[in-house]
């Protein structure tokens, strides 16, 4: 059989396994595996791995905090995406104070129809007020009927944050509708405590961003999310843990048997936050903030041991003049680019032995499309998307913000690191996006996708 694309020579890398074959395409999806495949486009593949499309599962396009807008719109960080080796992403909505969701989801959509170059998703955030509506239990049903299917919680921020009460009540409507809760794990008044009283003692630099928002405070957050969480019969996700802390005790619900969920991001795993301190260092206050080598440690042992099961990014960045001279560091955006370089900054951790080939498919493929329902990306197997990554693992790239990279900011917290692995040929859907590491899809080739209940309440899914 004519395929309309093949690519061959290539060694298949899934979740499950790896083994050399070669992947048939017809239209939209993968049709065939095996030998000697042939296509009317054959992509050779030979010293290559095969993979399935990466997935983001945390990101931020064109948000704003307060003032600013982060750098990357829809259209910049999508094709950032796809050279990076990502074809799916999953954003956020965020209600503005008296919006239903249904109407915010719809708005949201319209910022990013015809300006895709991958595909992507929704998370819904339910906000403090939203909590407290009497229609919102509704309206979270109706969000999930229209693809809709996880939820951002908050237990920091002004205005976001959830008290106890509020967050046992939006986790029991969750778990009767099938929706997955992910939350943000910072005691927010505590580290508002913190901050007032670094600034009124004159401790206004940016290494104070990190200093008072201690790991204790994120352990403690999130040990009372996954409390509250049990109590209400509820799985959850564990958005952007930073530090071993917090690990600990997620790991200790897993032992439990508990239906509880980890992501962790680049920027826990190759930076410490004594770099706050140094010249620019205004540029890296994210949240939660950098931490230590030992953590840095702990998290990649958890992504091989899989007791952390997805690598996002929490792509939100800011330009240069943005970061620099604030007051003080309570004022300065926060946020750190990376959606470009996760595959690549990930394989690292292959390179170095920390993690197999299968478990880097799984936490940045395979993981996020089955937790997040996403039921026909994530996987090399006849029916499901031509999402496909040949990743050239002698490739070398040097990360330089501007050159190297298509996300639209001026600087990078990997600028000078040299990889070795890098995706050469992406495929979004059966059309071709990336060759030899350039863009050549189109800013509309993109398409929301609808998923399904969320599948965290089959149990462990990674």
């Amino acid at each position: 059989m004519q395929f309309d694309i093949a690519i061959r020579n290539g060694t298949v890398v899934a979740a499950g396994g790896t083994y050399r074959a070669d992947v048939g395409v017809v239209g939209e999806r993968i049709v065939a595996l095996g030998d000697c495949v042939s296509g009317s486009c054959e992509v050779d593949a030979t010293g290559c791995y095969v993979l399935p499309g990466g997935i983001d599962p945390h990101v931020h396009l064109q948000m704003s905090q307060g003032a600013y807008v982060s750098a990357d719109d829809f259209a910049s960080g999508t094709i950032a995406a796809a050279c990076g080796g990502t074809t799916t992403v999953i954003d956020f909505v965020e209600p503005a104070e008296g919006d239903g969701l249904l109407d915010a989801l719809q708005s949201r959509r319209e910022d990013a129809e015809h300006s895709v170059s991958v595909d992507y998703s929704l998370h819904m955030t339910i906000p403090a007020w939203h909590a407290d509506r009497a229609t919102t239990a509704t309206e979270i049903e109706d969000a999930i009927d229209a693809g809709c299917t996880s939820f951002k919680l908050y237990l920091a921020y002004s205005g976001l944050q959830l008290d106890d009460v509020q967050l046992y009540r939006v986790l029991g409507w969750l778990t009767g509708l099938g929706g997955l809760p992910m939350v943000h794990c910072e005691n927010g008044p505590l580290c508002d405590e913190l901050r007032t009283r670094a600034v009124a003692a004159g401790r206004s630099g940016p290494g104070n961003h990190a200093l008072t928002r201690p790991p204790r405070q994120e352990a403690e957050a999130t040990g009372r999310a996954i409390d509250v969480a049990a109590l209400a019969g509820s799985p959850l996700y564990v958005v952007h843990v930073s530090c071993a802390e917090s690990l600990d005790r997620i790991s200790m619900a897993k032992r439990r048997r508990e239906l509880v969920y980890g992501e962790t991001c680049p920027q826990y795993l190759f930076l410490q936050h004594d770099a706050l301190d140094e010249a620019l260092g205004e540029r890296l206050v994210c949240a939660p903030p950098l931490r230590t080598c030992a953590d840095n440690d702990a998290l990649w042992r958890a992504l091989a041991t899989g007791a952390l099961d997805a690598l996002g990014t929490d792509h939100c960045p800011f330009s240069t003049s943005e970061k620099l001279g604030h007051a003080d560091f309570t004022t300065i955006p926060g946020g750190l680019p990376s959606i470009e370089a996760r595959l690549g900054l990930a394989y690292d951790g292959v390179n170095y032995g920390w993690f197999s080939l299968e478990r880097w498919v799984a936490m940045c493929c395979t993981g996020p499309a089955r937790i997040f329902g996403l039921t026909r990306k994530g996987q090399i197997a006849p029916g499901f998307d031509a999402d496909l990554v040949v990743f050239d693992p002698m490739w070398e790239r040097t990360i330089i913000a501007g050159e190297t990279l298509h996300e639209r900011v001026d600087w990078s917290p990997y600028s000078g690191r040299r990889l070795r692995g890098w995706p050469r040929d992406v495929f979004l859907r059966g059309r071709q996006i990336v060759r030899c590491g350039e863009f050549v899809g189109a800013a509309d080739w993109g398409r929301f996708v609808t998923r399904c209940r969320s599948a965290a309440f089959e149990g462990r899914v990674v």
